[in-house]
């Protein structure tokens, strides 16, 4: 039965682009992925074993997510097929796996490669199933996002997930190393523009081979610096999507340095989601957030700051309103933090849940009618102002809850005074019960 998914008509002397030339043949000339391809890697212990089994590559692109899944094949002697959850529909799925059902019975498995399998919804995910409990096809995943928030439980069950990384500069490096023994002519740089190059790629092995492509078809008979190089190239933008997992990685970054009294830190992270296009007022509901969560009564000034200076980027616009919300940044940055608040809050709605429905005590009861006075509503009520210090000591709480204590200030900041006043009611009212 003829495979509609493998077809190829381009000639074998058309030309091919960098990339697609520089392949690996093996798992061995695979660059960077150690951690999944390296020695007691998992890939290497399941092939070793002869026990390959379904898996999800999570990465960010032009890592080799697809050569490592073309290389597993070729290992296991699988027949290889390649689909795109962007492309593909359920009529195309339902082919793919006919077609795999005729390879079964003639003897030959089918590794199924499915490129942005986030793409597809619940059904076409559950349609995968069976398929790989009865071992017609074994699945190779590919995805950006975060596999928990975007694959069923059901898959993930069945398949293993494998990070794979970013290439760091020393693997750009000897990507760029073979493209030149490729092409066999190395490129036309000195050494801090090269070193610009690979930063343009980003991580990206592939980015890296098309900038490559662009820099050996310049005319030039010596070594450009990198202000020619900026100037003939566009900087690449750095991976970044605002609802997927590279937002939630900075954002989480830039709370956890604020938190971690970092400014230097903060301010970084700042600027990387401002430069991938970010919206500024975001950051700086984020910012106003983090005071109320992180510093609260430590520092009661850090609100405003945080408020202040989302009016000021209001007033100003980007990018010199920007400027106001890092001075933000930093103040909270290095104001003293407390989350006692934020903790004696959680434990207080906590508290409300359990205990329902208990009614205040009588004494602090409004008694506007005859029969509620009669009824006890406000007897006993002890006026604060008119007691010794202003502070009656009574309790507030349900009379079948007793008292419980949610608020512990922190000696730190604004709420050591706080905790100094805490302490000195407790006094007063344990000497008023007394």
């Amino acid at each position: 039965m003829a495979d509609l998914f493998d077809t190829d008509d381009t000639p074998d002397d058309a030309p091919r682009p960098l990339a697609d030339r520089l392949r690996p043949r093996k798992l061995s000339e695979v660059i960077g992925q150690s951690q999944v391809i390296g020695p007691e890697a998992p890939l290497t212990v399941m092939l070793e074993a002869g026990s390959l089994g379904s898996v999800v590559f999570w990465g960010p692109p032009g890592v080799g997510k697809t050569t490592i899944a073309r290389l597993l094949a070729d290992e296991t002697d699988l027949h290889f097929v390649q689909i795109s959850a962007i492309f593909s529909g359920v009529p195309e799925l339902r082919k793919v796996f006919d077609a795999a059902k005729q390879r079964r019975k003639a003897g030959q498995g089918t590794l199924l490669f499915v490129d942005e399998i986030h793409r597809f919804n619940k059904a076409q995910q559950d349609s995968f199933l069976p398929h790989m409990e009865d071992g017609t096809i074994l699945l190779v995943g590919a995805t950006t996002e975060n596999p928990s928030f975007e694959l069923n439980a059901a898959l993930l069950s069945r398949a293993q997930v494998l990070v794979l990384e970013r290439l760091d500069l020393a693997d750009l490096e000897r990507l760029a190393q073979r493209a030149e023994v490729e092409l066999d002519r190395t490129l036309p740089l000195d050494g801090p523009a090269r070193e610009n190059l690979l930063e343009m790629a980003d991580g990206d092995g592939r980015a890296l081979l098309n900038l490559i492509e662009q820099v050996m078809a310049w005319k030039t008979d010596k070594k450009l610096d990198s202000a020619a190089l900026a100037q003939r190239l566009m900087k690449r933008a750095a991976q970044y999507d605002k609802s997927g997992d590279a937002h939630y990685n900075l954002i989480s970054a830039l709370h956890k340095s604020v938190r971690g009294s970092d400014p230097d830190a903060a301010l970084y992270w700042f600027a990387r989601m401002l430069d991938a296009g970010e919206d500024p007022r975001y950051l700086a509901r984020r910012i106003t957030r983090m005071a109320v969560e992180d510093i609260g009564l430590a520092d009661p000034q850090a609100q405003a700051v945080c408020l202040q200076s989302w009016e000021t980027f209001e007033r100003l616009g980007s990018p010199e309103g920007e400027l106001a919300i890092a001075q933000a940044l930093v103040y909270i940055a290095l104001a003293p933090k407390s989350n006692a608040v934020y903790a004696a809050y959680k434990a207080a709605r906590r508290a409300a849940k359990t205990t329902g429905s208990l009614v205040p005590p009588k004494h602090i009861l409004n008694a506007p009618t005859k029969l509620m006075k009669e009824q006890g509503y406000g007897s006993g009520y002890a006026y604060d102002h008119d007691a010794e210090d202003g502070f009656s000591g009574q309790d507030y709480f349900p009379e079948s809850m007793g008292r419980s204590e949610f608020y512990a200030p922190v000696e730190r900041g604004f709420e050591r005074d706080l905790k100094k006043r805490l302490d000195y009611f407790a006094r007063l009212r344990s000497k008023r019960n007394g």
